[in-house]
């Protein structure tokens, strides 16, 4: 199949622009935040080039790709870890965020600069449960901690756990992808001892000289960038 990526990828070469159907699987926060100026910034660039997206999480996201229900698959490492070794899947680091902890404005730990897990034990906790991985991680965190988180609320979206911690009703974790703009009625704060998250783009490895791939690659790496910079 590999040898097939190839054949197709080469034969792409040959055409004089690049047009046809491009499509990614990207987990939700990536998606939201590198996504739609990604998107945008091709179609200037590439008008003929469709390019479809299925947000879903990682595990999924890397299913897609090795199923060629996907292209090229946008996804962090809490669950997939890119040291192992993927048969026939390449990757291209992205961006690194931390871990924050999310809290009610008034709430006494507020004014603290950072925070550990193992001082949430008590409190009530909103998380994302249709994140999967990312919920079951945050839990591993707080039994590392010496306790089970008490959740009450499991949410079926980021929009849902920021109303509960606004609210003053839960305490949450959120990478820092979903911090970029402030969430009125939230503090966040850095999470002790830091947590990183890293997110890369994965391919076939058999389609990595594919043009549509390449210049996909490449507007990720723009768009990555100007977002570091604002």
């Amino acid at each position: 199949m590999e040898v097939l990526d190839e054949a197709k990828s080469e034969m792409a070469k040959y055409r004089r622009e690049i047009v046809g159907e491009l499509r990614i699987a990207a987990f939700p926060s990536i998606a939201s935040v590198l996504l739609p100026n990604t998107i945008k910034s091709l179609k200037q660039d590439f008008p003929r080039l469709c390019i479809v997206v299925d947000e879903m999480e990682s595990l999924d996201c890397l299913a897609a790709l090795r199923s060629w229900r996907a292209d090229v698959a946008l996804v962090d490492d809490l669950p997939v870890m890119f040291s192992d070794r993927h048969e026939g899947i390449d990757h291209l680091p992205l961006t690194e965020d931390l871990l924050f902890v999310l809290v009610p404005e008034c709430h006494e730990l507020a004014t603290r600069e950072s925070v550990s897990i193992a001082e949430l034990r008590g409190e009530t906790w909103a998380l994302n449960t249709a994140s999967g991985a990312f919920g079951d991680f945050i839990i591993s965190l707080c039994r590392l901690a010496g306790y089970e988180p008490h959740i009450n609320a499991a949410c079926k979206s980021f929009t849902m756990v920021s109303a509960m911690v606004s609210s003053g009703c839960s305490v949450s974790v959120a990478p820092g992808l979903r911090l970029i703009h402030p969430i009125e009625g939230i503090k966040a704060i850095r999470l002790c001892p830091e947590v990183r998250r890293k997110t890369s783009a994965a391919y076939r490895s058999g389609e990595k000289e594919h043009p549509a791939i390449r210049v996909l690659l490449q507007h990720l790496l723009r768009n990555r960038a100007n977002g570091q910079q604002s």
